[in-house]
């Protein structure tokens, strides 16, 4: 194995260890390994960098993972050079979230109801009321076993979500009895499902992620959801940018230090980091106001 080589291996187990999952950067940095070697180079430089990003399609993608691996050689190797970020810079967009309002998830959880078969109906509304009262992710409640929810805890389990996270995510009485009242209309339906998930299917299997999309996008349409103007159609995931929201606004409101009580909220949500939360300051008009009255009184809203 080539020096280069040994470096990216070592970069990658480092990261991994606490927490990143490196994906992409697990395709592209050994190759990019591989090409350092091919040219014989004794040390990252800009010019290499950029020679090989631009080969093949999203150099910029390409160029940023090679950006934060240099700065990791750079320790090593004082001569490395890290590409300017100026350089095919890496540019994103997050969409608006659409925040739900009371009425429109009660008419989505209604509509719900109305769902052939009983069970795929208390399904669809099980699912929703969890994603609207816990803010979990989509991808989270699908994949909860029937051993990751706790009756007796008051709490579920969410094992390795991103980043490998695993977190508890506590339950309130009306949501605890809500998952408890669809556990025995599922045992009645469907008395031998053929999975251990705690959310089944039509015919008792897993439920897919696009099955309960469609059903959702035939939801929308039905009940008349958004009743307002949004820029763009409202998604599953938008119920954890609502809770989110929602979270925040109740404790403006109330009076509380925002900025003390981010952190809990981060760990609830399952956010690598508190920055991530800190996005939902700037989704919602009223929450932007609550925020620049708590500066105009000199109180601190970010740390």
């Amino acid at each position: 194995m080539s020096p280069f080589a040994d470096i990216v291996e070592e970069y990658l187990a480092v990261r991994r260890a606490v927490g990143f999952i490196l994906d992409q950067p697990g395709r592209d940095l050994p190759r990019f390994a591989s090409f350092l070697d091919a040219q014989g180079a004794e040390t990252i430089t800009t010019a290499l960098a950029l020679s090989w990003a631009g080969e093949q399609g999203s150099a910029a993608r390409r160029l940023a993972n090679v950006r934060i691996f240099a700065r990791y050689v750079q320790a090593l190797d004082p001569a490395t050079e890290v590409p300017p970020p100026r350089l095919l810079p890496v540019r994103t967009r997050r969409l608006t979230p659409y925040l739900y309002s009371d009425d429109e998830i009660g008419s989505l959880m209604e509509g719900a109801g109305l769902i052939e078969p009983e069970l795929w109906a208390a399904t669809c509304q099980s699912i929703l009321g969890l994603l609207w009262s816990t803010g979990m992710r989509v991808g989270e409640a699908l994949r909860l076993e029937h051993a990751d929810v706790s009756f007796a805890a008051g709490r579920l389990t969410v094992w390795l979500s991103k980043c490998k996270k695993s977190r508890y995510v506590p339950l309130s009485p009306s949501t605890l009895e809500a998952l408890a009242s669809y556990d025995r209309l599922r045992r009645r339906c469907c008395p031998h499902p053929s999975t251990t998930r705690f959310f089944v299917a039509r015919r008792g299997g897993p439920v897919p992620y696009l099955a309960l999309r469609e059903e959702f996008l035939g939801l929308l349409e039905r009940t008349g959801v958004p009743h307002r103007a949004a820029p763009q159609r409202p998604r599953l995931h938008d119920m954890r940018h609502s809770f989110a929201v929602r979270t925040l606004l109740r404790w403006y409101r109330a009076g509380e230090d925002v900025g003390a009580l981010l952190p809990r909220l981060s760990t609830y949500l399952g956010h690598v980091e508190p920055a991530s939360t800190y996005w939902y300051l700037s989704a919602a008009p009223e929450l932007m106001a609550l925020a620049a009255e708590r500066l105009e009184r000199g109180e601190v809203v970010r740390p």
